[in-house]
């Protein structure tokens, strides 16, 4: 929790989403079931695309404002993020019986720790030391609102910046619920 009041604050929330999609991808392995496998698989890819359109729609801005070397930081998350969108792409794919199946969720396992250690470990504390908690607080809810209209599916041939997913990601998020409705593919 942030200081101001116990109110969570972007930093609070995408710290949790990262537990959390790393959580679901812990229990993947554990699982024999393939209607599971792919169920779990299907939400942690919906949750962590959700993640980083909002991240790179409200979050790396500020980043790129107010960290020191910010534009250098938030290209190396951003190319993070696209290497998690090829493996998550692939892993739409490919059947929970395979075993490239496993593999794939090792590799997203990597990547998605990797990035979040980043994160948490370098950029979030600098970013909490230089952006007021009132900022950080609505950075959450704006955050919130995008995550509710963004995609749900991984796109790693569409820009990953701030003016797309503001621009077009309300529309492609709304193609791939129905989708994901359609196929009855569960998004958590």
């Amino acid at each position: 929790m942030s200081e101001a009041g116990g109110t969570m604050d972007v930093v609070d929330e995408l710290m949790t989403d990262h537990r959390e999609a790393l959580a679901l991808l812990e229990q993947i392995p554990h699982s024999s079931d393939p209607r599971e496998r792919r169920d779990l698989a299907d939400t942690v890819i919906a949750e962590v695309v959700r993640h980083a359109v909002a991240e790179e729609m409200y979050v790396y801005p500020a980043m790129r404002d107010r960290l020191e070397h910010g534009g250098e930081t938030v290209e190396e998350d951003v190319r993070e993020h696209t290497q998690l969108e090829e493996i998550m792409k692939q892993l739409e794919a490919v059947e929970p019986t395979e075993p490239r199946f496993d593999t794939l969720i090792a590799d997203m396992t990597s990547a998605l720790r990797h990035h979040a250690t980043a994160e948490e470990s370098e950029q979030f504390p600098k970013l909490r030391e230089r952006v007021p908690s009132q900022t950080l607080i609505e950075l959450r809810e704006k955050v919130d609102a995008a995550k509710r209209i963004a995609p749900t599916r991984p796109h790693p041939a569409a820009p990953n910046a701030e003016l797309f997913h503001k621009l077009v990601g309300p529309g492609v998020g709304m193609v791939d619920r129905l989708r994901d409705r359609l196929t009855q593919r569960q998004t958590g």
